[in-house]
Protein backbone atom coordinates (compact mmCIF):
# COMPACT_ATOMS: atom_id res chain seq x y z
CA UNK A 1 0.00 0.00 0.00
CA UNK A 2 1.15 3.53 -0.76
CA UNK A 3 0.27 6.42 1.55
CA UNK A 4 1.09 10.08 1.01
CA UNK A 5 -0.44 13.48 0.47
CA UNK A 6 -1.51 14.71 -2.99
CA UNK A 7 1.68 15.48 -4.91
CA UNK A 8 3.83 13.08 -2.90
CA UNK A 9 4.58 10.94 -5.95
CA UNK A 10 2.39 7.94 -5.15
CA UNK A 11 1.11 7.65 -8.70
CA UNK A 12 4.60 7.59 -10.20
CA UNK A 13 5.82 4.97 -7.75
CA UNK A 14 2.65 2.93 -8.22
CA UNK A 15 3.28 2.75 -11.97
CA UNK A 16 6.91 1.72 -11.41
CA UNK A 17 5.90 -0.90 -8.84
CA UNK A 18 3.28 -2.39 -11.14
CA UNK A 19 5.85 -2.68 -13.92
CA UNK A 20 8.60 -4.09 -11.68
CA UNK A 21 6.43 -6.71 -9.97
CA UNK A 22 3.87 -7.34 -12.74
CA UNK A 23 0.90 -6.67 -10.48
CA UNK A 24 -2.10 -4.35 -10.88
CA UNK A 25 -2.49 -1.04 -9.10
CA UNK A 26 -5.81 -0.97 -7.28
CA UNK A 27 -6.91 2.67 -7.04
CA UNK A 28 -10.52 3.25 -6.03
CA UNK A 29 -10.98 6.16 -8.43
CA UNK A 30 -9.95 3.98 -11.37
CA UNK A 31 -12.16 1.12 -10.16
CA UNK A 32 -15.14 3.46 -9.86
CA UNK A 33 -14.65 4.80 -13.39
CA UNK A 34 -14.16 1.30 -14.81
CA UNK A 35 -17.34 -0.06 -13.22
CA UNK A 36 -19.38 2.99 -14.22
CA UNK A 37 -18.08 2.80 -17.80
CA UNK A 38 -18.88 -0.93 -17.98
CA UNK A 39 -22.27 -0.32 -16.35
CA UNK A 40 -21.77 -3.09 -13.79
CA UNK A 41 -24.25 -3.41 -10.88
CA UNK A 42 -21.62 -1.89 -8.55
CA UNK A 43 -20.99 0.87 -11.07
CA UNK A 44 -24.69 1.65 -11.26
CA UNK A 45 -24.86 1.93 -7.48
CA UNK A 46 -21.82 4.20 -7.36
CA UNK A 47 -23.18 6.38 -10.17
CA UNK A 48 -26.39 6.97 -8.24
CA UNK A 49 -24.41 8.52 -5.37
CA UNK A 50 -22.09 10.51 -7.62
CA UNK A 51 -24.99 12.01 -9.57
CA UNK A 52 -26.46 13.32 -6.31
CA UNK A 53 -23.10 14.76 -5.29
CA UNK A 54 -22.77 12.32 -2.38
CA UNK A 55 -19.69 10.39 -1.32
CA UNK A 56 -19.70 6.74 -2.31
CA UNK A 57 -20.32 4.80 0.95
CA UNK A 58 -17.49 2.77 2.47
CA UNK A 59 -19.33 -0.55 2.05
CA UNK A 60 -19.69 0.05 -1.69
CA UNK A 61 -16.03 1.10 -2.01
CA UNK A 62 -15.00 -2.08 -0.20
CA UNK A 63 -17.18 -4.13 -2.57
CA UNK A 64 -15.42 -2.49 -5.51
CA UNK A 65 -12.00 -3.32 -4.04
CA UNK A 66 -13.18 -6.90 -3.44
CA UNK A 67 -14.15 -7.14 -7.12
CA UNK A 68 -10.68 -5.90 -8.10
CA UNK A 69 -9.05 -8.54 -5.88
CA UNK A 70 -11.04 -11.18 -7.76
CA UNK A 71 -9.67 -10.16 -11.16
CA UNK A 72 -7.28 -12.63 -12.77
CA UNK A 73 -4.37 -10.16 -12.90
CA UNK A 74 -4.52 -9.70 -9.10
CA UNK A 75 -3.98 -13.36 -8.27
CA UNK A 76 -0.22 -12.87 -7.85
CA UNK A 77 -0.46 -9.72 -5.77
CA UNK A 78 -1.55 -6.09 -5.99
CA UNK A 79 -0.75 -2.56 -4.87
CA UNK A 80 -3.28 -0.31 -3.15
CA UNK A 81 -2.95 3.36 -4.13
CA UNK A 82 -5.18 5.97 -2.49
CA UNK A 83 -7.14 3.43 -0.49
CA UNK A 84 -7.98 3.23 2.34
CA UNK A 85 -8.48 6.94 3.06
CA UNK A 86 -9.80 6.64 6.62
CA UNK A 87 -9.33 4.31 9.58
CA UNK A 88 -12.92 3.10 9.09
CA UNK A 89 -12.00 1.99 5.57
CA UNK A 90 -8.78 0.42 6.90
CA UNK A 91 -10.75 -1.61 9.43
CA UNK A 92 -13.18 -2.72 6.72
CA UNK A 93 -10.21 -3.66 4.53
CA UNK A 94 -8.83 -5.82 7.36
CA UNK A 95 -12.12 -7.70 7.46
CA UNK A 96 -12.09 -8.17 3.67
CA UNK A 97 -8.50 -9.42 3.67
CA UNK A 98 -9.23 -11.91 6.42
CA UNK A 99 -12.36 -13.11 4.62
CA UNK A 100 -10.53 -13.62 1.33
CA UNK A 101 -7.35 -15.08 2.82
CA UNK A 102 -5.18 -12.22 1.60
CA UNK A 103 -2.71 -10.10 3.55
CA UNK A 104 -1.04 -6.73 3.41
CA UNK A 105 2.74 -7.13 3.33
CA UNK A 106 3.89 -3.53 3.66
CA UNK A 107 2.66 0.06 3.83
CA UNK A 108 4.94 2.76 2.40
CA UNK A 109 4.45 6.35 3.52
CA UNK A 110 6.03 8.93 1.20
CA UNK A 111 6.69 12.08 3.24
CA UNK A 112 6.97 15.45 1.46
CA UNK A 113 6.89 18.96 3.04
CA UNK A 114 3.77 21.02 2.33
CA UNK A 115 5.53 23.74 0.32
CA UNK A 116 7.07 21.12 -1.95
CA UNK A 117 3.69 19.41 -2.38
CA UNK A 118 2.05 22.64 -3.52
CA UNK A 119 4.91 23.38 -5.92
CA UNK A 120 4.61 19.90 -7.40
CA UNK A 121 0.84 20.06 -7.78
CA UNK A 122 0.69 23.51 -9.36
CA UNK A 123 3.47 22.69 -11.84
CA UNK A 124 2.11 19.30 -12.88
CA UNK A 125 1.40 18.54 -16.55
CA UNK A 126 -0.47 15.50 -17.86
CA UNK A 127 -0.60 13.76 -21.21
CA UNK A 128 -4.31 13.13 -21.93
CA UNK A 129 -3.42 10.33 -24.35
CA UNK A 130 -0.95 8.08 -22.48
CA UNK A 131 -1.35 9.43 -18.94
CA UNK A 132 2.32 10.26 -18.46
CA UNK A 133 2.94 12.94 -15.82
CA UNK A 134 5.45 15.78 -16.22
CA UNK A 135 6.40 18.84 -14.18
CA UNK A 136 7.17 22.16 -15.79
CA UNK A 137 10.32 22.65 -13.66
CA UNK A 138 11.57 19.35 -12.23
CA UNK A 139 10.55 16.95 -15.02
CA UNK A 140 9.68 18.95 -18.15
CA UNK A 141 9.04 17.35 -21.56
CA UNK A 142 11.74 17.65 -24.22
CA UNK A 143 9.52 20.07 -26.13
CA UNK A 144 7.46 22.50 -24.07
CA UNK A 145 3.81 21.48 -23.83
CA UNK A 146 4.22 18.25 -25.82
CA UNK A 147 4.40 14.64 -24.60
CA UNK A 148 7.71 12.92 -25.35
CA UNK A 149 6.00 9.59 -26.02
CA UNK A 150 3.12 10.40 -28.35
CA UNK A 151 3.33 14.12 -29.21
CA UNK A 152 -0.01 14.95 -27.60
CA UNK A 153 -0.53 18.44 -26.17
CA UNK A 154 -0.06 18.38 -22.40
CA UNK A 155 -2.83 19.60 -20.11
CA UNK A 156 -3.34 20.52 -16.45
CA UNK A 157 -5.93 19.01 -14.15
CA UNK A 158 -8.54 21.61 -13.28
CA UNK A 159 -7.86 21.08 -9.57
CA UNK A 160 -4.08 21.53 -9.88
CA UNK A 161 -4.04 25.04 -8.44
CA UNK A 162 -2.74 26.46 -5.15
CA UNK A 163 -6.15 26.94 -3.50
CA UNK A 164 -7.37 23.45 -4.27
CA UNK A 165 -3.98 21.97 -3.35
CA UNK A 166 -4.21 23.56 0.11
CA UNK A 167 -7.69 22.09 0.54
CA UNK A 168 -6.68 18.61 -0.63
CA UNK A 169 -3.68 18.55 1.71
CA UNK A 170 -5.89 19.68 4.62
CA UNK A 171 -8.33 16.83 3.89
CA UNK A 172 -5.43 14.38 3.77
CA UNK A 173 -4.09 15.59 7.11
CA UNK A 174 -7.51 15.32 8.72
CA UNK A 175 -8.73 12.02 7.31
CA UNK A 176 -5.78 10.01 6.04
CA UNK A 177 -2.93 10.87 8.41
CA UNK A 178 -4.48 8.75 11.22
CA UNK A 179 -3.73 5.74 9.01
CA UNK A 180 -0.04 6.32 9.73
CA UNK A 181 -0.55 5.46 13.40
CA UNK A 182 -2.92 2.64 12.46
CA UNK A 183 -0.40 0.81 10.29
CA UNK A 184 2.59 1.73 12.43
CA UNK A 185 0.86 -0.01 15.33
CA UNK A 186 0.58 -3.12 13.17
CA UNK A 187 4.32 -2.98 12.38
CA UNK A 188 3.64 -2.57 8.65
CA UNK A 189 4.75 1.02 8.06
CA UNK A 190 7.92 2.13 6.28
CA UNK A 191 8.45 5.89 5.97
CA UNK A 192 10.33 7.29 2.97
CA UNK A 193 11.66 10.81 2.43
CA UNK A 194 9.78 11.82 -0.70
CA UNK A 195 12.37 14.43 -1.67
CA UNK A 196 15.27 12.03 -2.30
CA UNK A 197 14.32 11.44 -5.95
CA UNK A 198 12.15 8.96 -7.83
CA UNK A 199 14.88 6.35 -8.36
CA UNK A 200 16.00 6.39 -4.72
CA UNK A 201 12.43 6.05 -3.50
CA UNK A 202 12.00 3.05 -5.78
CA UNK A 203 15.26 1.59 -4.42
CA UNK A 204 13.96 1.87 -0.83
CA UNK A 205 10.75 0.05 -1.79
CA UNK A 206 12.70 -2.70 -3.54
CA UNK A 207 15.16 -3.15 -0.66
CA UNK A 208 12.36 -3.26 1.91
CA UNK A 209 10.50 -5.95 0.02
CA UNK A 210 13.56 -8.05 -0.84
Amino acid sequence: MLLGAPGSGKGTQAARFASDYDVPVIATGDILRKNIKENTPLGQQAQSYIEKGDLVPDDLVIALVDSAFAEADAKGGWLLDGFPRTTAQAEALDVLLEKTGKKLDRVFLINVPKDVLISRITGRLLCPKCGRIYHEKSMPPSEAGVCDLDGAALTRRVDDNAETAESRIAVYNEQTKPLIDYYAAKGLLTEIDGTIGLDKIEDVIRETLS
